[in-house]
């Protein structure tokens, strides 16, 4: 496919109706030029279309209100202490408001599109399936990562001129993970979208999402550790399963410090490694999108 017709594609796909783009470029290309071309129109229209609808915008003010916040009432101490005890505030906000924002933002990403009748248009040219719902995850994935980084990157700012850039490794390593964790859960969000049939469902499956891993998951780990004389493979077990547990230890860990409670408390002096905490997070990026990615050829538009 020459440069002009890459250009019609992309401006097919940003068109005001909100459609994707045409069957004819769809296909235009061969192999996995092909493929890759399907899934960059996709995730560019979906983009587009989250923009256009101040998604980002709303997003980014969210993490600046709440982290700046934060970050204005936690500790003043000067040093290293002043700055863990910031990035510790800081993860313990991120863990509910991050998965919180992608699992809304990402719950009627299939299902929203098959009401609206925007499915049954798409699954008719000759496109995979499975391509559309990987470049709907990768579209919106882009703006909730460019939303957290503004979002957070702007506490950063305040902290960069209250501790200098000596301390400012540890806001890197959350900022690096509260894009991850909010990557997982939007993979969980997609994967909800993709079984449900109705919005409402949808968004209350999304709710028990966050309710499980976020609140009650810990709850009850905390009560089994307290209960039992655990081997270490079991608290692995327990940090592995949880998207928000992985993302709470990895910073911590960054940290050196057991700043947090209960089972966080007991989870940050544990001896997993950063590689095994970045490829978990990785694989609930990776697997329920591939999971939705399956189930959504059985879906009826």
């Amino acid at each position: 496919m020459t440069d002009d017709a890459s250009t019609d594609t992309e401006a097919d796909a940003a068109r005001p109706d909100g459609g994707y783009a045409s069957g004819h470029e769809l296909v235009a290309d061969g192999g996995e030029r092909r493929s890759l071309r399907q899934v960059v129109t996709v995730a560019h229209t979906e983009y587009r279309l989250a923009m256009r609808s101040r998604w980002a915008l709303a997003l980014a003010g969210l993490f600046v209100l709440f982290g700046s916040m934060l970050a204005t009432f936690s500790g003043s101490a000067v040093g290293p202490e002043g700055m863990e005890r910031v990035v510790a505030s800081l993860t313990s906000l991120a863990v509910y408001l991050v998965p919180l924002a992608a699992l809304a933002f990402g719950y009627d990403a299939v299902v929203g599109r098959d009401e609206e009748g925007w499915l049954e248009v798409v699954f008719s040219l000759p496109v995979s399936r499975a391509r559309v719902v990987v470049g709907t995850y990768l579209g919106r994935l882009a703006v909730l990562a460019g939303a957290t980084v503004l979002g957070f990157g702007f506490v950063g700012f305040l902290l960069l001129r209250e501790f200098g850039v000596t301390y400012w490794a540890s806001f890197l390593a959350f900022l690096g993970g509260a894009v991850a964790v909010g990557a997982a859960f939007l993979a969980l969000s997609l994967l909800v979208s993709t079984v449900a049939r109705e919005k409402t469902h949808a968004l209350g499956l999304a709710l028990l999402v966050w309710v499980w891993f976020v609140l009650v998951h810990d709850l009850l780990a905390l009560g089994v550790v307290a209960a039992f004389d655990l081997p270490g493979t079991v608290l692995t077990g327990f940090v592995l399963a949880n998207p928000a547990s992985v993302f709470r230890v990895l910073v911590l860990g960054q940290l050196g410090t057991t700043a947090g409670s209960g089972f966080t408390a007991a989870l940050a002096t544990t001896s997993l490694s950063t590689g095994l905490l970045v490829a978990s997070l990785v694989a609930w990026c990776v697997v329920p999108v591939a999971a939705a990615a399956v189930l959504v050829r059985r879906r009826r538009v």
